[in-house]
């Protein structure tokens, strides 16, 4: 069994971040990623409130960069999906077929993307329906597609398409947006962007490809069907806290409650990022966060 001071569990922003001081600070670190390092974050065509990059950056280049700086001072990554947390005197992660174990332990396995949970969302998830506007959006060229939110990430899914559709619709179960102000207003000046207030989806239809849903308005509950090709899901996220649900206390939404120090309630595990309750969700809060945590990581292993 490998044994380190401290293992994080997810490869987001705020994981990289732990891991550049958790190394930094001479921990022997391991990072923990099941599958792309950089998180939600690499979906990003282009990240504009990041400091120190006045012009913007993609968030694969932003994630990029970040693995090669904590890399660069010794930590280590490895592929797998944590499944379970043993405590005894360290704590053991089982992960696949292998069990690491540490002293310290920091929670950053962040999100995965709501679903709609409507009828025929799963059969069509790749034939029609997307997560991922900046992934797929080009597959939609001069076609008429919907964005479903109201929040930052659909109206900024929604720009995003209407470089390459046709028409975008987006649906949204209350009367107004929930995204910034600079968001909303190049979303209304857009000609291409339509909205459909107050209206949510209930079933999504089409054999073998995606061709139309079923909408209902919330306020009189009229129904409607909108044909067209591309559904893509903005309606928030879920946090990725089932494997931690017996070591640590969770909100009644499943994210991880900790203090100002980004502790626990469970002693040597700290929670970092976008499955931290009362996180901002931003990039930039995650590294602040990775940096809190990493830093009372060392605190505590010295303190111990």
């Amino acid at each position: 069994m490998d044994k380190y001071d401290v293992i994080i569990v997810g490869g987001g922003p705020a994981g990289l971040t732990a891991g550049l001081y958790a190394s930094r600070a001479g921990l022997k670190t391991l990072l923990l990623e099941r599958a792309l390092l950089g998180g939600q974050i690499v979906n990003a065509q282009h990240v504009e409130n990041y400091p120190g990059f006045p012009d913007g950056i993609s968030g694969f280049e932003l994630a990029s960069l970040m693995q090669q700086q904590a890399t660069k001072y010794g930590l280590e990554i490895t592929t797998a999906d944590v499944a379970k947390v043993v405590t005894d005197k360290n704590y053991c992660i089982l992960a696949n077929d292998s069990t690491f174990e540490a002293a310290a332990l920091i929670i950053a396995a962040g999100s995965e993307h709501r679903k709609l949970a409507v009828p025929g969302e799963d059969k069509l998830v790749g034939r029609g329906i997307s997560y991922c506007a900046t992934c797929d959006g080009f597959l939609f060229r001069e076609q008429d597609v919907v964005v479903v939110g109201g929040g930052d990430t659909a109206i900024t899914d929604a720009l995003e398409l209407s470089q390459h559709a046709r028409t975008v619709h987006v649906v949204h179960r209350r009367d107004q947006l929930r995204a910034g102000q600079v968001l909303q207003q190049r979303a209304f000046s857009d000609p291409k962007i339509k909205f459909i207030w107050d209206t949510v989806v209930e079933d999504v239809t089409g054999e073998p490809m995606v061709n139309a849903i079923r909408l209902r308005n919330v306020k009189t509950g009229k129904t409607s069907v909108l044909q067209l090709a591309g559904v893509f899901v903005a309606i928030g996220l879920v946090p990725n806290s089932q494997a931690f649900s017996e070591l640590v206390k969770l909100d009644e939404t499943g994210h991880v409650i900790t203090d100002e120090l980004m502790a626990t309630s469970a002693p040597g595990v700290f929670a970092a990022g976008d499955i931290r309750k009362n996180s901002a969700r931003q990039v930039s809060s995650a590294v602040g966060d990775g940096a809190t945590a990493a830093i009372s990581v060392f605190r505590y292993l010295k303190e111990r």
